[in-house]
């Protein structure tokens, strides 16, 4: 299964996996769908800004898949450290396509100098967390109760993965 860069041709089918991730899931804490000129804007600026997104290709040409990354937090001191994000058509899950878009992402992650890329996953998503477990993730922590969906509270679970094992950081 091919892996590429997201062209703007891509924004309609990354909408639409965003989108029933939405309405149907908790692995998005959003309660309202997007529409196209929100993922273009998400897109360019995630450009922008030097940060990947790619999109997984059946054999018919078909996105059934995307992931990215981008800062963790706003602050000088975060510049090291990504918090990601893959999506996978919903009859394409458990096929292994999230795993290769975690695997390029990952990559792209080290060939930018990144030192940690962190996850933040619903917590009963075992799924998820799974597919983060055999990529090397560790669990690192648990907030309860700290988002709401469907009439519930949801827990996060966070994991991370350290993508170097050098030296130290710039002292910027």
């Amino acid at each position: 299964m091919p892996i590429r860069d997201a062209v703007e041709a891509d924004i309609p089918s990354i909408t639409e996996i965003y989108n029933h991730a939405v309405v149907n899931t908790t692995a998005i804490w959003n309660d309202s769908e997007v529409d196209i000129a929100n993922r273009n804007t998400w897109l360019a600026d995630r450009v922008t800004l030097g940060y990947p997104v790619l999109v997984a290709i059946d054999e018919d040409g078909q996105v059934v898949g995307y992931a990215s990354f981008g800062d963790w937090r706003a602050f000088d001191g975060y510049r090291h450290t990504v918090e990601h994000s893959v999506y996978v058509r919903v009859d394409q899950r458990g096929k292994g396509t999230g795993e290769k878009l975690m695997k390029a992402l990952i990559e792209r992650a080290r060939d930018v100098g990144k030192h940690i890329m962190v996850a933040g996953i619903e917590a009963e998503n075992l799924g998820s967390v799974r597919l983060h477990e055999k990529l090397g993730f560790e669990h690192v922590g648990h907030l309860k109760q700290v988002g709401t969906k469907f009439g519930k509270w949801l827990d996060l679970a966070f994991m991370q993965l350290t993508l170097d094992v050098g030296g130290a950081p710039d002292r910027r």
